[in-house]
């Protein structure tokens, strides 16, 4: 998936300004695809140089004019047509998991703080994406249909979010028995 079709995704309901839509996207699409508000800005001046989107300028008092950008028919056309193309899988690049592959006795305490912390992130995310579920996809059966689509991206992003943390619990405990190794080992030596 290119950014484009994420942008795309993201005003269609609604025009929203450069600052507006990378709000928006961190909240909800950045879940499944980041982007820094740099490129959101650079893939928007492309998509309106494209005639995929249109934008205005919205005048704001005290403040200098925004830009909103809303989809063109050209643009909902693009975005209908990508849809029926063939998904392709992404790989996830994750340094810890390459961390993980030179774990010794004496970084297994390092390694088992940055699980930690990452089971911090995941909880605060699964808080997040179960506030959205409740407030508005408590009864899924009655939703619209493209927020029903909605609605399963955010399920599959709960079910991810708890198979990790099930992870991260067996992480840091076999983590914690190579610390307690690495300590046994020290008290013996220093003895």
């Amino acid at each position: 998936m290119a950014l484009a079709h994420a942008i795309m995704t993201a005003l269609i309901d609604n025009d929203l300004s450069g600052l507006e839509l990378a709000r928006d996207f961190e909240s909800s699409l950045g879940s499944f695809w980041n982007a820094s508000h740099q490129q959101i800005y650079q893939e928007l001046h492309k998509l309106a140089d494209k005639g995929w989107l249109n934008k205005r300028e919205v005048s704001q008092s005290g403040k200098p004019n925004k830009i909103v950008y809303g989809m063109t028919k050209s643009g909902r056309d693009a975005l209908a047509g990508w849809v029926f193309d063939t998904t392709k899988t992404r790989p996830a690049k994750d340094e810890l998991m390459i961390k993980l592959y030179n774990l010794s006795e004496d970084n297994a305490s390092h390694l088992a703080g940055e699980v930690a912390d990452r089971r911090q992130e995941m909880m605060r995310l699964l808080y997040l994406y179960e506030k959205i579920r409740i407030r508005h996809y408590d009864d899924p059966a009655s939703l619209p249909t493209r927020h029903k689509g909605v609605y399963l991206a955010l399920m599959a992003g709960i079910s991810q979010g708890e198979q990790f943390l099930a992870w991260c619990d067996q992480a840091l405990e076999l983590l914690a028995g190579v610390e307690a190794g690495s300590s046994v080992k020290r008290k013996a030596k220093n003895a």
